[in-house]
Order: C-alpha cells, then sequence, then structure tokens
C-alpha cells in the first residue's frame, strides 16, 4: 500500500471515530434534557417526535397585560414539560420585537432550551382570508369588533399556515396555567377517534344557551345548549344528553389529517356554513370557536371531547348575567385539573 493510501485511510477511520463520538455525546445530552422516565412522560409518546405549540401575540406594546400571560405561559409550560416543546409564534412587525426579548429573556433567566419559530401575522391572514370571510357574518359581534379579525379565525385554517412536515400541534391561549405536564395534552392525540380532525374540551358556562334561545323556543326537544353530565361524553350526532358546545382556548390539531380531509374543507364553505348558521339561528361573538361548537352539533366525529380538567375555564361572567341556578351545573368539572383557563380576565390561583 503506497504512503499516500495509508494516510488516507487513516484520516477515514478519524472521521468515523469521530462521528461516532459526536452521535453518542448527542444522544446523551438530549435524553438528559428530555429527563425520558416512564414515570413522568406517558410512555405512547415517542423520544423524538416534535411537539409544536401556537401562541398568538397580536397587537401588544410594552405595557400590555398579554405580555406577561406570554411570557408566565412559555415559562410555566418548560418547567412542567417532560417532552421538548417547539414554540410557533404569530406576531405582527409591531409586536415581533417584544416577542423575541421576552423569549431571550426567558432563555438566560431559565436556561432552558427554547426553540421557536416566528409566523408574520398578516401573511397568515392572507391564507385564509377566505374562511374569514366565511365567518365573521355569523361569529363575530359587529364589523371592525374584537373577534372580527383574522386573529380569531387562524386556528380554522391552522393547516394553510404550518409547515407541511406538522403533523400535530396545540394552538393555547395565553390566559393559561399547566398544573400537570404538558405531555398529557399531547397523549391526547393518540385516544382520538378515527375520524377526529380536532380535540376540545367543552364550554364550562352558559354562553350557548344563551346564544340559542331563538332556536330552542322552536325546537324544545333538541338538547343543544343543555349541560352534559361528565359521564354522557359520547359520539353520537345527536348528543341526548347535553351539548353545552366547545372552549377553543385549548386546541388540537391533527394537521395532516385536516389538510387530507375533502369532507372538513366542505364544512367550511359559504353555503355549509350559512346553512348550519341558519338552521341553528346562530348569531354568535366568539370567533372560531362558535364554528366548532356548531360543527360539533352538526359533525361530531370530527372532533374528538378531551375532558374539562384540560380547559379548567374559571370565567363567572354568565354566572352574574342571568343563570346563577343553573351555571354550576355548566361549570362543573369533576377531572383533575391539567390546564387552568383564567378567561374573562379571570385571576388564576397558581399555588
Amino acid at each position: 500500500m503506497s504512503i499516500r493510501k495509508f494516510k488516507l485511510l487513516n484520516i477515514c477511520i478519524v472521521i468515523v471515530v469521530l462521528c461516532v463520538f459526536i452521535y453518542a455525546l448527542f444522544y446523551t445530552n438530549v435524553h438528559s434534557y428530555i429527563n425520558y422516565t416512564s414515570e413522568e412522560v406517558p410512555s405512547i409518546l415517542k423520544p423524538f417526535e416534535e411537539h409544536n405549540v401556537w401562541l398568538i401575540f397580536t397587537k401588544v406594546d410594552r405595557k400590555s397585560p398579554l405580555r406577561t400571560k406570554f411570557r408566565k405561559l412559555i415559562i410555566n409550560m418548560l418547567n412542567v414539560s417532560s417532552v421538548p416543546l417547539k414554540f410557533n409564534i404569530i406576531t405582527d412587525l409591531s409586536s415581533k420585537e417584544i416577542a423575541e426579548q421576552e423569549i431571550s429573556d426567558i432563555i438566560l433567566n431559565t436556561n432552558k432550551l427554547l426553540p421557536y419559530s416566528i409566523y408574520d401575522f398578516d401573511l397568515c391572514a392572507i391564507k385564509i382570508k377566505n374562511i374569514v370571510d366565511v365567518m365573521t357574518p355569523h361569529f363575530s359581534s359587529r364589523p371592525g369588533s374584537y373577534y372580527s379579525s383574522a386573529l380569531f379565525y387562524l386556528s380554522l385554517g391552522l393547516h394553510r399556515i404550518a409547515p407541511e412536515n406538522q403533523e400535530k400541534a396545540i394552538m393555547l391561549d395565553c390566559d393559561l396555567y399547566f398544573k400537570d405536564d404538558v405531555a398529557l395534552l399531547f397523549k391526547e392525540f393518540y385516544h382520538f377517534k378515527p375520524t377526529a380532525l380536532f380535540g376540545l374540551a367543552p364550554e364550562l358556562t352558559t354562553v350557548y344557551l344563551h346564544i340559542l334561545q331563538s332556536f330552542r323556543k322552536s325546537n324544545k326537544n333538541s338538547t343543544f345548549g343543555n349541560y352534559y353530565h361528565e359521564n354522557d361524553i359520547s359520539g353520537n350526532s345527536v348528543h341526548p344528553k347535553g351539548f353545552q358546545g366547545y372552549n377553543s382556548g385549548v386546541l388540537l390539531l391533527n394537521l395532516k389529517k385536516i389538510r387530507n380531509s375533502k369532507e372538513y374543507n366542505e364544512i367550511l364553505s359559504k353555503q355549509s356554513v350559512d346553512g348550519m348558521a341558519e338552521k341553528y339561528k346562530f348569531r354568535g361573538h366568539l370567533g372560531d370557536q362558535d364554528f366548532f361548537t356548531l360543527m360539533g352539533y352538526e359533525h361530531p366525529d370530527l372532533i374528538q371531547t378531551i375532558h374539562c380538567g384540560f380547559n379548567r375555564q374559571l370565567c363567572t361572567f354568565w354566572r352574574d348575567h342571568g343563570y346563577q341556578k343553573v351555571f354550576k351545573d355548566y361549570a362543573r368539572c369533576n377531572h383533575s385539573t391539567v390546564v387552568l383557563h383564567g378567561n374573562c380576565n379571570t385571576k388564576i390561583p397558581t399555588n
């Protein structure tokens, strides 16, 4: 063997040894970071599966309450998650700098990994414009109101916004507090019925009992708007024991199945949405969750009802506005709490 070939062989051997060493080091570090034990992480989750979390951070200034909620939620999730999280943040130009500053501060102060991607709100809004045009006449109180923005329909078209290689994701409001492992929420995907595209917990107020007053007067046998019992959740299309609607503050999305669902795309059409709104004499004001509630009644096979402990709402607005006698039946939740939801600007007890 020539000296040149001998040197080349030695170099190749060195490269192979270095590659093995780097891989071993990386593998050890990753597993150290994940802290992957059968006690802490649902065994059904894959060690290197990407756990995508979507947050919306728009119309934020230096003193905005959303800034504080955003920071607290991310820190909270990092502290209780036994799986690595990837944050996907939809923000506008004026809020982007604040979001990135908050993320930098979190990384500096917690010394935790915080991978994230930023998505421009205006570009996202363009991708779902036809969905917004269909939804706003029925699910916002008036043109130009809080819930008339594309902001409140992003979830319905997230499959157009998210990268193609994202197959599953959770989308969260910022007014949440995780009392238990975030991995428990991702584990719910593996309990989805075969037809389910989305996962949502029940709305725990009487808002849909209120909205559906006109429909219920002429459809006295309907259970739409009635409260449900904890063990009555089912996929039955007629919801025989009550259906109080959904809350979209915690939303699970099987993005791969949504992209491939011809049925869902047909339901998003103007003809379909207009038809559902007319059938139920429905005039909502809560954006995407109004649509999910209607879809849950008409097409229950497309939604997996996750239990109320995954979105334990604290709002009592409707209790104090005409529904005190029945409110407790709607707000009841007998499941252990994983996520507290401080909707209606309700203070969240974190101890």
